[in-house]
């Protein structure tokens, strides 16, 4: 029998080095955060590594008594290992009301794997439980499945079923499996457009997902949805401000949950999810916020949204966040043919140089104290390339890695808030790639919301030096509206960059197909996410071979 999935945090979790920063913050926090005592009890409840008071003894819900479908917000899987995969739900019968409709007490949750969509091959089943304290969400660790084999998976509470997902696990540690097909999205503004692209990844032939990040935005969305300009709904004014509080976020993920087109895509292919800013706030650095607010007020509203990220994302105990700590860096592996080192480059950075603003490098941009990983995760990056044995070093992050110059100019301005901003950091983790013999060096990208195809150099300044491996962006999924393939500053950015051998600027997705002779990179784009049901044709296509880092057009 699999594991029930309870959340083991409840009474394992150590304290988070930001307690006593965060209790000094609760006791000063004014009505404009949390507008009463019980608000302000319950942020501290997590944000110091304690349930909430009768987290094991609340009273639990007959299922039998939900009264209408508590599955609105879909299924998902995620991490997938050779014997395990992670199953989630949230039960919200009521989405758009701050308790999902189901109060304060748990409610018991059946599920079931099984090989075939009939589930007539029953392979596990258990029963998790679903605590008001995690906002219902239900996160299933299912172990003992077979290693290379695609499952489907479903949930059951009262007379309600959950629609069935398809996952799969990874093949065998040390198996030389063939091949891997993958694809990789990030930022999803809601309030920009319609999930064309998700859908379209759902209908995709593809084993795995990246979310590389910016799954969530914090800005207001209107009662129309922004550029989705309903007019047979009226979304409620809760959506209408920025989140900052607990159930700001939780009502957030409950709206773009509630996107057809993205549950289609988290009940097709299993999803390997990281964060990056705008799950919290916009160009946040570790403990600095964007915006002139104390830093412990900061970590509070830090813990808050990473609290509401675990909950609506499928996630391992592991990265169930101690306060405003999470550690999301982690590695999978896919056989020997790849092995994936999914970087955490917001929370542990050092604030960005030149109040983040475009600058030319200097003396403070260059500064070697300066760290876009954190010393423990860059060396744990390192350790791994060392101890791998895969064919393919991939490098699922955040935010670009190659040196991106904005004009032609000898001092052309770089971005403060990408490895641009952080380059001792960024020429480390190059000389480690170097030093561990890692051939075959792809890095999955997000945050930019434009698709590029990139050479890593040894020395971006200097364009004949080595190329070490591969990086491309995968645009965003809505972000930045509907695009063009070729925005204004397209011939600048070509010509200041010679590493750059594809720029597209429209919403999309890369679809990456790794064997043992090469990785093709496919560039997947949709002309339009304004109205919703655009075809995706592929705009480009590219091959690195293997021992053979550079890009050539496939």
């Amino acid at each position: 029998m699999a594991p029930t999935g309870r959340p083991r945090a409840l009474s394992e979790h150590a304290f988070s080095p930001h307690d006593a920063v965060l209790g000094a913050a609760a006791r000063h926090l004014g009505r404009r955060r949390f507008l009463t005592v019980a608000a302000a009890t319950a942020a501290l409840a997590f944000t110091t590594n304690l349930p909430a008071r009768g987290a094991t003894t609340a009273p639990e819900l007959d299922a039998r008594r939900i009264t209408s479908d508590p599955f609105t917000l879909g299924v998902a899987s995620g991490d997938p290992l050779p014997d395990s995969v992670v199953l989630w739900t949230r039960l919200a019968p009521e989405p758009f009301q701050e308790d999902g409709g189901l109060g304060t007490q748990r409610v018991s949750v059946d599920w079931e794997v099984a090989l075939d969509e009939y589930f007539g091959a029953v392979v596990s089943r258990g029963t998790a439980l679903a605590y008001p304290e995690y906002a219902h969400s239900v996160h299933v660790d299912v172990r003992g499945l077979t290693a290379g084999t695609v499952y489907y998976y479903r949930f059951r509470a009262g007379a309600w079923l959950s629609p069935a997902g398809r996952t799969r696990t990874a093949p065998a540690a040390g198996s030389d499996a063939a091949s891997l097909k993958l694809a990789a999205v990030a930022c999803q503004a809601y309030q920009d457009g319609y999930y064309t692209v998700l859908r379209h990844v759902a209908e995709d032939d593809v084993d795995l997902v990246f979310h590389l990040g910016d799954y969530l935005y914090e800005y207001a969305v209107n009662s129309a949805g922004g550029e989705r300009r309903y007019t047979d709904v009226v979304l409620p004014d809760v959506f209408n401000r920025e989140t900052m509080t607990l159930a700001d976020y939780r009502l957030r993920y409950s709206l773009y949950k509630s996107d057809k087109d993205l549950q289609a895509a988290h009940a097709a292919h299993p999803f390997v999810v990281t964060w990056d800013d705008h799950e919290v706030e916009n160009n946040y650095a570790g403990a600095v916020p964007e915006n002139d607010v104390p830093p412990a007020e900061f970590l509070v509203r830090r813990a808050a949204a990473y609290r509401a990220y675990w909950e609506n994302q499928p996630l391992r105990a592991a990265q169930l966040p101690q306060g405003p700590d999470a550690q999301h860096y982690r590695r999978l592996n896919w056989g020997t043919l790849a092995q994936f080192d999914i970087l955490d480059t917001r929370q542990y950075r050092s604030d960005q140089a030149y109040d983040d603003r475009p600058h030319a490098p200097g003396a403070e941009s260059d500064d070697p104290a300066r760290t876009i990983t954190g010393a423990a995760q860059e060396q744990w990056l390192l350790d791994g390339w060392r101890a791998s044995t895969a064919l393919w070093n991939v490098m699922p992050q955040q935010v670009c890695f190659s040196q991106r110059k904005f004009d032609t100019t000898a001092d052309a301005a770089l971005s403060m808030d990408a490895w641009d901003g952080y380059r001792a950091s960024r020429n480390r983790v190059v000389a480690g790639a170097k030093a561990a013999g890692v051939d075959n060096w792809l890095i999955l990208t997000g945050d930019v919301h434009v698709a590029y195809a990139l050479d890593v150099k040894e020395n971006f300044d200097d364009p004949a030096s080595a190329t070490v491996g591969t990086e491309v962006t995968c645009t965003s999924v809505a972000s930045g509206r509907d695009g063009v393939a070729k925005p204004d500053n397209w011939d600048t950015y070509m010509k200041a960059n010679p590493h750059m051998k594809f720029y597209d600027a429209r919403r999309g997705y890369v679809r990456a197909t790794l064997d043992r002779q090469q990785t093709r990179l496919d560039f997947r784009t949709v002309p339009a996410i304004s109205t919703p049901g655009a075809a995706v044709t592929t705009s480009a296509s590219f091959v690195t071979e293997a021992g053979s880092p550079g890009l050539e057009p496939a």
